[in-house]
């Protein structure tokens, strides 16, 4: 993730300097520092910065003056404020001029790092986008097949268009993916992307949530609080599993989207909102709304235009690609070669339901990567379920004792003969296992 990006921090403590040069540098970042605004206007023309780090308060000029520039000449770049003096109206002036993340001091090692990388996740997901060599219709996203081509026809007409999009599909299958690249193609590229999980948010704090409040609106409101829609002003908000929102999150919801404004916790100001709505749901919207669990009217106002995203198991070969993309992806981020992968391997995985979808094959990918140290990977190496529970395909029927001594014989295979580890496998013990392939020599059923 760190290679060939370039940051440039600008705070007139060295020490802070320090501090995020030593963070940074190992990870391997390129790290320029200067300590006033000034010094850093020529480095922006001379170097090819992708990430700038300021402070809020500098003398003379402002973190929030060379936001603004920055927005202004070097549209492309992205910015993280961070400051010894956090306050809720400084976060939102920043992330309302442009700044991608608000750090306050002191921040931890991995606060800063988990900042960067998101940061650095978001600047190489635009690059995919603009890169000419990069397929017109896949909007950076891993996939061949006609299925995934549909979604691509999708989110080409939702991305030139204002309209809100409804996401469906099962979990894992890559929603929030494709509402980033609905959002980042569309003329709301330069602001904000709001991810809001419909399922976090308690009853008791939804308005605060959604809306923000003032300080000394309730018990322990210390300070204000922007909340999501005005951070998402201008921007996208992505209100993941909107099928689990409560009656009264799905209320308020629908309020705010059709008069475009809002009040905080604790005020009686009216804000006006500018924010498309991207929701994204596992469940049946319609068949909850024939049950009178979700809100007919919300529904037809988020459903403007749908885009339904396939599960793994109906992309066909799209599997070998993402496979292969995880392998790299994975492998590079523990400076290794990437493994590769028996015939065996593959020929299970592909054949394998993935009830998760992408998120858990990306997660045994990098489970197998970090685990097993050999090359090719085998298929001893994969989980027991996934080696041994393979659909079959062909004659059914076979006798009871035909399957169960092709199964032994299989696992004896996959354990290459090791009758230990076999029985515990098929939840038998070595003596059963041994009795069964006795009688499978008497009747001709297999050798030990």
């Amino acid at each position: 993730m760190s290679d060939d990006i370039r940051i440039l921090a600008v705070d007139d403590s060295k020490s802070t300097l320090e501090v995020l040069k030593r963070n940074l540098l190992p990870e391997g970042y390129e790290v320029y520092t200067c300590e006033r605004v000034d010094e850093a206007l020529p480095l922006l023309e001379e170097l090819d910065i992708d990430l700038v780090i300021t402070d809020y308060r500098m003398p003379q000029a402002t973190g929030l003056d060379l936001i603004k520039h920055v927005r202004g000449n070097h549209p492309d770049m992205e910015i993280m404020m961070i400051t010894g003096y956090p306050s809720i109206p400084g976060a939102v002036e920043a992330i309302k001029d442009g700044a991608g993340e608000y750090l306050a001091k002191p921040f931890t090692t991995e606060e800063l790092l988990s900042a960067v990388e998101r940061i650095v996740s978001r600047l190489q997901q635009r690059r995919v986008f603009s890169t000419p060599d990069t397929p017109p219709d896949n909007f950076g996203i891993i996939g061949n097949s006609p299925e995934m081509a549909r979604v691509f026809r999708r989110i080409g007409k939702a991305a030139a268009s204002d309209a809100n999009v409804l996401i469906s599909g099962q979990s894992g299958t890559g929603k929030e993916l494709v509402a980033r690249a609905v959002h980042y193609n569309s003329d709301r590229r330069s602001a904000s992307f709001v991810p809001v999980n419909c399922t976090a948010i308690p009853d008791s704090l939804v308005e605060s949530e959604l809306f923000g409040h003032v300080k000394g609106a309730f018990t322990g409101a210390k300070e204000a609080r922007a909340g999501f829609f005005e951070i998402a002003h201008g921007g996208s908000i992505f209100l993941d599993e909107i099928g689990d929102a409560s009656p009264n999150m799905q209320a308020k919801l629908l309020r705010v989207i059709q008069a475009k404004e809002f009040t905080k916790v604790g005020s009686s100001r009216v804000h006006r909102v500018d924010t498309r709505i991207l929701a994204a749901t596992h469940k049946d919207l319609k068949q909850m709304v024939a049950e009178g669990t979700f809100r007919e009217d919300l529904f037809y106002r988020i459903n403007v235009v749908d885009i339904t995203v396939p599960a793994l198991c109906e992309r066909g070969d799209d599997i070998l690609l993402l496979i292969n993309y995880f392998l790299t992806k994975f492998s590079k981020g523990m400076h290794r070669t990437p493994p590769g992968l028996s015939d065996e391997v593959l020929h299970a995985l592909q054949r394998h339901p993935w009830p998760g979808n992408v998120r858990e094959l990306e997660n045994l990918i990098q489970k197998l990567v970090v685990i097993v140290d050999h090359d090719p990977i085998e298929i001893t190496d994969l989980p027991d379920a996934m080696r041994f529970s393979l659909p079959r395909e062909g004659n059914v029927s076979r006798t009871l004792a035909e399957v169960e001594y092709e199964h032994i014989r299989n696992v004896l295979s996959m354990t290459r003969d090791n009758k230990t580890r076999a029985a515990e496998v098929l939840g038998i013990n070595r003596k059963t296992l041994r009795e069964k392939l006795k009688r499978m020599e008497e009747f001709g059923g297999g050798e030990e």
